[in-house]
C-alpha cells in the first residue's frame, strides 16, 4: 500500500506544478467581470484546464460538469458560484451539465429542499441536462460495486463502535493502526454484508471500510467507510435501503457513471481526491462503462477528474449550511429566503436579480487559495442593474403633511415625470398634484444645521418634478413634534427656476388623497461584525445586527405603483431599491423590501 500512496504523492504534485502553470490566467479572474457587457466571461484556471484537456483530445473532446448539491438546505450565494462556474464553463464549450442530488443521508433531507434548489437553477437561468438525477437512483450500482470491492479484498465489514473507530483512526500527526476485524475472510465479509443489506444489524453495528492504509499520512485514506447502516426512510427510496453509501464513495462511482470529464469543487475536497481516485481505480473499468451513460467504446472510456477551487467566503456573513440553518431553526430569521438571508431564494426575495448574482460571481472569480469578498461588491453588482432597469418613484417613508395654504381647495393637476431620466423607452408616469402632500418627515428641520440643503421655515425647495414651496408655518402636536407644515407654493416655478431667490435643493413628495399606503421593511445586514466566524468570537449569534430588518407602518407611496406586480423592482428617489415582496403583497397590502441603499462604497474603492 506504501506503493500506492507514493503514487497518489506523485498525481497529485502532477496536479499541483499544472495548477501552478495556470496561476497567471486565475489572476485574470479577480478583475471586473466582462460579463455586465455581454461579452466572453473572464479566464481562470479551471478554464484553461479544459483548454489544454479539449486540445489533447482528453475526453474525446467532451465537457461534461455536474452540479451535486445535497438537499438538506436552500442554496445559498457560494453554491451561485458553483452553480455559474459549473454550468458556465458547460455551456462555453459545448457541453451539458447535469444536476444531480447528493441524497446520501435522508435523515437530514427533504422534498422541499430538492423543489427550492431546482427553482434557483432556474431563476438564475440555467438548465439541466437530461433529467434531475439522484445519487439514490444508483443505489442499486452502487451496492454492486461494493461487492466488487469486497470480492477483490480491497474492502472489509468492521465492526468497531464509532468511538472505537474514531480512536483506531490516528490523528493528523500519528498514524492510526488496524482495525481488528480488517482480515475478515471475503466469504464473511459478503456475509455480513449482505446481511447489512438484509437489515438485520441495527444502526451503527457495522460498516463497509475500504481497505487502504492506516499510516497513511492522508487521514481520508485510513480505512474510510463506504457504508453506514442507517433505518431511515428515503424521499426517494422509501424504506428499501437499511444502509447507505457515503458520499466520498457514491460521489465518484455517480461522476463515472455519467461520463462526467470535469468533477468540479470547493477546495475542503483536495485531501479527498486521492480517495476519489483511489476508489475508481479500483474498481474493474468495464463495469464502470457498462453502468455508465457512455455510448462510446470502452477503450474510449476516461475516469473522470476531480479539480478544486475556493469556496466563495463573505465579509459579514456566515456561509455555513449548518449556520444557516441554526438561525432558521432558532428564529433569528424567517425561513430560508428571509430577505437578511444569504440564499439565493433570500437574495431574490430581497430584490436581487439572476443577472446581478451571475454577474457578481464572475467579478468574485476562481480561485484556488481562499480569500474574503466584500460584500460591498455584490451589492454593487445589485445597484449596477437596477440603475439602469429599475424604474423611478416616489415613496415617503416617514410622512409629514404639507397644506399649500395658497393653493386652490378644488384644483389637481396632473404632472407628467420620466419613469427613467436615462431610459425614454420606459416612458412616463403620471402623479397628481393637489393642495395637500406628504414628504419625508427627515426632509424638514425646525433649526437647520449648517448647509441643509431641505426644507426649514422660511426656506424653499422645488418639489421633484412640481413647483417651488417655501414653509410659512409649522403644527405641533403636545410634545412638540412637527405635524403639518403650512407653505405657500409658487406658481410660475413648474419646470422654471425662480428669478433672484435661490432654493435649498430637490425633495420628494407623494399627494395626500391619492397616495397608496404601504408597509416597507428595510433590511441591513444580518450581522455588525466583519467577520462573525472569528475564532476570537464566542459564538457567531453573538454579532447579530439588531437593526438588520426595521419594519414601518403607514409609508406613503405614489399612485402608479398600486398594479406593480410581485418582485417589481423600483428606485425610490433619494431613498434607495426597494422591491415587492413576492408572498407578502396582496390586494389589500403593498409590501417592500429594501433592496440595496443608493451608496456604492464598492465602485468608489474599485474605482
Amino acid at each position: 500500500m506504501r506503493n500506492t500512496w507514493r503514487g497518489y504523492n506523485t498525481s497529485f504534485a502532477t496536479c499541483e506544478k499544472a495548477k501552478n502553470n495556470d496561476m497567471s490566467a486565475n489572476d485574470k479572474s479577480n478583475t471586473p467581470s466582462t460579463a455586465a457587457t455581454g461579452s466572453a466571461p473572464a479566464s481562470n484556471f479551471i478554464r484553461h484546464i479544459i483548454e489544454q484537456d479539449l486540445q489533447s483530445g482528453k475526453h474525446n473532446g467532451r465537457v461534461q460538469t455536474r452540479f451535486p448539491p445535497e438537499p438538506n438546505g436552500y442554496l445559498h450565494i457560494g453554491h451561485a458560484k458553483s452553480i455559474c462556474l459549473n454550468f458556465g464553463v458547460a455551456q462555453s464549450n459545448h457541453g451539458q451539465c447535469n444536476l444531480r442530488f447528493d441524497d446520501t443521508n435522508p435523515a437530514k433531507e427533504s422534498q422541499e429542499f430538492i423543489n427550492s434548489i431546482k427553482a434557483d437553477i432556474e431563476w438564475l437561468g440555467f438548465q439541466w441536462s437530461g433529467e434531475v438525477r439522484f445519487a439514490s437512483s444508483y443505489f442499486d450500482s452502487l451496492h454492486d460495486f461494493a461487492v466488487q470491492l469486497i470480492n477483490s479484498g480491497k474492502a472489509y465489514v468492521c465492526s468497531l463502535s464509532p468511538d472505537e473507530a474514531r480512536e483506531y483512526r490516528g490523528t493528523l500527526t500519528s498514524p492510526g493502526k488496524d482495525s481488528p476485524y480488517r482480515d475478515r475472510s471475503i466469504e464473511e465479509n459478503l456475509d455480513l454484508f449482505a446481511r447489512m443489506r438484509a437489515g438485520e444489524f441495527p444502526d451503527g453495528a457495522h460498516s463497509l471500510r475500504a481497505k487502504i492504509d492506516m499510516a497513511a499520512p492522508n487521514i481520508n485514506l485510513r480505512d474510510p467507510v463506504l457504508y453506514r447502516i442507517r433505518h431511515v426512510e428515503h424521499h426517494q427510496t422509501g424504506n428499501k435501503w437499511p444502509i447507505y453509501p457515503m458520499y466520498d464513495y457514491a460521489h465518484c462511482i455517480s461522476d463515472a457513471m455519467e461520463c462526467i470529464t470535469h468533477s468540479l469543487c470547493t477546495l475542503e475536497f483536495e485531501d479527498h481526491r486521492p480517495l476519489y481516485e483511489w476508489i475508481l481505480e479500483s474498481l474493474d473499468r468495464d463495469s464502470l462503462h457498462a453502468a455508465s451513460d457512455s455510448a462510446a467504446p470502452a477503450a474510449d472510456y476516461v475516469l473522470p477528474r476531480q479539480i478544486e477551487f475556493a469556496r466563495l467566503n463573505i465579509n459579514y456573513t456566515v456561509m455555513s449550511k449548518r449556520k444557516l440553518k441554526e438561525l432558521v431553526t432558532d428564529g433569528h430569521v424567517n425561513g430560508w429566503d428571509d430577505p437578511r438571508m444569504p440564499t439565493i431564494s433570500g437574495l431574490r426575495r430581497r430584490g436581487y436579480t439572476a443577472e446581478s448574482i451571475r454577474n457578481f460571481c464572475e467579478r468574485a472569480g476562481v480561485a484556488r487559495s481562499a480569500g474574503v469578498v466584500e460584500v460591498a461588491m455584490l451589492e454593487h453588482s445589485i445597484r449596477e442593474d437596477l440603475d439602469a432597469a429599475a424604474p423611478r418613484a416616489m415613496c415617503v417613508l416617514r410622512p409629514l403633511k404639507v397644506t399649500l395654504t395658497n393653493y386652490p381647495d378644488d384644483k389637481i393637476e396632473t404632472l407628467v415625470l420620466p419613469s427613467h431620466p436615462k431610459d425614454e423607452s420606459m416612458g412616463k408616469r403620471e402623479i397628481p398634484f393637489a393642495k395637500e402632500l406628504y414628504i419625508d418627515a427627515s426632509d424638514f428641520e425646525e433649526i437647520p444645521p449648517p448647509k441643509y440643503k431641505r426644507l426649514s421655515p422660511g426656506v424653499e425647495v422645488r418639489l421633484r418634478g412640481g413647483y417651488v414651496i417655501r414653509c410659512d408655518e409649522v403644527i405641533k402636536d403636545a410634545s412638540g413634534m412637527p405635524v403639518e407644515l403650512l407653505c405657500s407654493y409658487d406658481p410660475e416655478t413648474l419646470g422654471v427656476n425662480p428669478q433672484g431667490r435661490k432654493v435649498a435643493g430637490v425633495i420628494h413628495w407623494v399627494p395626500a388623497q391619492q397616495a397608496l399606503d404601504v408597509e416597507v421593511r428595510i433590511y441591513d445586514r444580518l450581522f455588525n461584525k466583519e467577520n462573525p466566524d472569528d475564532k476570537n468570537i464566542a459564538d457567531y449569534k453573538e454579532c447579530l445586527n439588531p437593526e438588520s430588518l426595521v419594519v414601518l407602518q403607514g409609508c406613503k407611496a405614489e399612485p402608479s405603483l398600486a398594479n406593480a406586480a410581485p418582485e417589481s423592482s423600483f428606485q425610490f428617489e433619494r431613498e434607495g431599491y426597494f422591491c415587492i415582496d413576492r408572498y407578502d403583497s396582496n390586494a389589500e397590502k403593498i409590501v417592500f423590501n429594501r433592496t440595496v441603499t443608493l451608496r456604492d462604497s464598492w465602485a468608489k474603492m474599485s474605482s
